[in-house]
């Protein structure tokens, strides 16, 4: 019985998070409330808060579904053992490049991150979250280029912090603006490309070089 139980709570909270991805791409996430998602979840706000403390809980829960696919391979790129960090890392951004479009589920929760967070006044807890978020982002994908640094991968010299923000606004500038006209290419035939692109930004620019001297 314990177990029925338990697995009840895990469909119960996965009905939420599915609930929360529609709601949230078709109002918003500054108009939703949790009585709309619980409406569509077919609970109460009180299921809701038996999964999650608020909101931006819940929000997080559904940012992390989309990352387990390839939680994988983001967590190689910074093994020490890994032996190629760099080619792990050019597979994770292929991946995320092409799960965007062939994926509808990862697509829909890219579209409310880059184009239905609202950060108004009342939404100041959402952006500060957002913000957390993308500076841990930055820390794992630092450790990512050590790693490749220490393999023999990239160059010894390699700014890494500044490295590591090219890397991330060139990923976030591509998802959004592909988003927002997706009929201009296949972002999925077209990822291992892009990827390749922004890792030999990496290898090649000088301008990403600490101590290079520039005019």
């Amino acid at each position: 019985m314990a177990r029925r139980t338990k697995q009840e709570a895990l469909e119960t909270r996965a009905q939420i998070i599915d609930a929360a991805e529609l709601c949230f791409s078709r109002k918003g996430v500054a108009h939703t409330s949790l009585a709309d998602i619980a409406k569509r979840a077919g609970v109460t706000r009180g299921a809701i808060y038996w999964h999650f403390e608020n909101k931006d809980e819940l929000f997080d829960a559904l940012l992390l579904r989309a990352r387990m696919p390839i939680q994988h391979l983001d967590e190689a790129t910074r093994d020490a053992d890994e032996e190629d960090p760099l080619g792990k890392l050019q597979v994770l951004l292929t991946e995320i490049f092409r799960q965007n479009e062939l994926d509808p589920t990862t697509r829909r929760i890219n579209e409310i991150v880059f184009h239905k967070c609202e950060y108004t006044d009342r939404m100041c807890d959402l952006r500060e979250h957002m913000r957390e978020l993308r500076r841990q982002s930055l820390i794992k994908l630092q450790g990512s280029l050590r790693n490749a640094i220490a393999r023999g991968q990239l160059p010894e010299r390699l700014d890494v912090p500044m490295a590591a923000a090219c890397v991330q606004a060139q990923v976030i500038g591509i998802l959004d603006t592909w988003l927002l006209r997706p009929e201009d290419y296949s972002l999925a035939e077209r990822a291992e490309q892009l990827a390749s692109g922004i890792l030999d930004t990496l290898r090649y620019s000088p301008a990403l070089l600490i101590g290079e001297t520039r005019e």
